[in-house]
């Protein structure tokens, strides 16, 4: 097995930014992030858990109105669209059945008892596939990296034979140029692809330290990028053939019924399946898809907080637990206990909060100080010849660019485009009151708070003028000559360089 995940992770922060002083603010960050992210992320697993657990009966219970959940007088058997008060069927399934939502984030409402087993055996299969380590979640992810991408291509080809799936697909295609002076497409974008490849949240460097010394880091960086956009389109062309089809089936144009948000999986595509023929099949294999991506997400953060804790404080704390194993399983506990406010029946407004405040705003700074800390402090020169330690060869002008410039610069540009455009936290037309927003940028500042507290720490430790510091600051002072950087050295006596290296392209 490599070097331990998180603090290599850490510590090859603080090797970038300099050689001796406290952890790195951005590392620490990055750890505070993914542990916020655990918190609420698998309440989505229990609503993918809920609806696979409905999917195989005689009839899909959101295709009805004559249940005892429904508002009979406000609801549409099919999608009645945009232009109408009528709620669809499978709107107040999860409205009504799978939430039991209240009115506002100050009416909690109660837990929903059947949202809180699921959200506990959504942590007892995480546990289980995490408590041996990386060992336990590399053999795992082979089966939920994979197994999606077959329900995909059944799903597509399925999809491309319904009516009015040209429709739907050519929506998607079709560029609407205006969109792309708004800034909040940009800052979404940003935040998806963040998300989908694990930008920010700790899980890529930690994961990286695992690979060999002379491993094409290069050659992977690339390969992640290719796959996450290829799946992402791939992703498209199921969901906007399945609208079009749906658009079809109601006579209403596609935009009528494209959302996002939660609707988009738990609302809209629920009521797609429920028109195709054997549904119980497509429901259930969907359903089961959305279950194994989202699991491979939650392994990677939650495996990020608990090496963390292991390696940092490892001997107190494994004195009280004796066994690293009871440690991941007081972790799991924790984020379950965390977990539970968003499954009350107002717990939709805090999920929305937290993601807002966590996987958009927060990852933009955090996404930035990491470029930085990267590129330009520690330097794309450095970067270049460990990679050509590692590989032989140094990077290409391409990587180089991207490194100097491009990365940078676009994050930059993201960040303050950001900042100057901010919007607040809503969920569809419910507007938070001003304590929750002032809550949910406490929950932001949880994590970048450590940023700034990392820097002046660093400033006040170094000696001579502010301006002196300032510049010890921003100057990373490892030697690449030392014997502790050299090829044979790296492996055997500075597990952390090695995550420096493997991990920064």
């Amino acid at each position: 097995m490599g070097p331990s995940l998180d603090l290599s992770l850490i510590s090859s922060w603080l090797m970038i930014c300099a050689k001796q002083g406290p952890k790195a603010g951005v590392g620490l960050a990055t750890v505070v992030i993914a542990f916020v992210f655990s918190t609420y992320y698998n309440v989505l697993m229990s609503w993918a858990l809920y609806y696979l657990l409905n999917s195989f009966g005689a009839t899909l219970p959101w295709t009805s109105c004559n249940n005892t959940w429904n508002e009979v007088g406000n609801c549409s058997s099919g999608f009645p669209g945009n232009n109408t008060h009528l709620q669809s069927a499978s709107q107040q399934f999860f409205d009504h059945r799978l939430l039991e939502k209240t009115n506002g984030i100050d009416e909690a409402g109660g837990i929903r008892w059947e949202l809180f087993g699921l959200l506990l055996f959504s942590w007892v299969i995480v546990y289980l596939c995490i408590f041996k380590g990386v060992k336990s979640t590399g053999k795992v992810v082979y089966f939920t990296a994979v197994f999606p991408y077959f329900i995909l291509f059944a799903l597509l080809i399925n999809n491309v034979q319904l009516p009015g799936a040209k429709n739907g697909i050519l929506y998607f295609l079709t560029p609407v140029w205006s969109k792309l002076f708004e800034v909040k497409v940009w800052v979404n974008a940003a935040a998806q692809v963040f998300n989908s490849i694990g930008i920010g949240f700790g899980s890529m460097v930690s994961m990286a330290s695992y690979n060999k010394f002379n491993n094409n880091i290069l050659r992977d960086a690339l390969i992640v990028s290719v796959t996450n956009s290829f799946t992402s389109i791939l992703a498209g062309f199921v969901i906007f053939s399945a609208i079009g089809y749906m658009a079809h089936i109601h006579n209403l144009p596609v935009d009528n019924i494209a959302t996002d948000g939660p609707g988009l999986v738990f609302v809209v595509y629920p009521e797609v399946l429920s028109t195709m023929p054997v549904f119980q099949l497509w429901a259930a294999l969907f359903f089961f898809m959305l279950l194994c991506l989202g699991l491979d997400s939650q392994f990677a953060t939650a495996e990020v907080a608990v090496t963390f804790i292991k390696d940092e404080f490892g001997p107190e704390v494994l004195r009280y637990l004796k066994r690293e194993e009871l440690l991941t399983l007081v972790v799991c506990i924790v984020f379950f206990i965390l977990g539970i406010p968003h499954i009350t029946k107002g717990g939709i407004y805090v999920f929305q909060l937290m993601d807002h405040y966590t996987a958009v705003v927060s990852l933009m700074f955090l996404a930035f100080f990491e470029v930085v800390a990267v590129c330009w402090v520690f330097g794309v020169s450095k970067i270049s010849l460990m990679i050509k330690r590692m590989l032989g060869k140094t990077p290409n002008i391409f990587f180089r660019l991207c490194w100097r410039f491009f990365c940078p610069v676009l994050v930059l540009c993201i960040l303050l485009s950001s900042i100057a455009q901010y919007s607040p936290a809503k969920y569809e037309k419910y507007t938070y009151p001003l304590w929750a927003e002032w809550a949910g940028w406490g929950v932001s500042l949880v994590s970048i708070v450590w940023i700034p507290l990392g820097a002046i720490q660093e400033i006040y430790n170094n000696k001579g003028s502010l301006l002196q510091r300032l510049k010890r600051a921003l100057t990373s002072t490892i030697d690449l000559d030392a014997e502790d950087w050299l090829p044979e050295k790296l492996n055997l006596d500075n597990p952390a360089s090695e995550t420096l290296l493997t991990s920064v392209a």
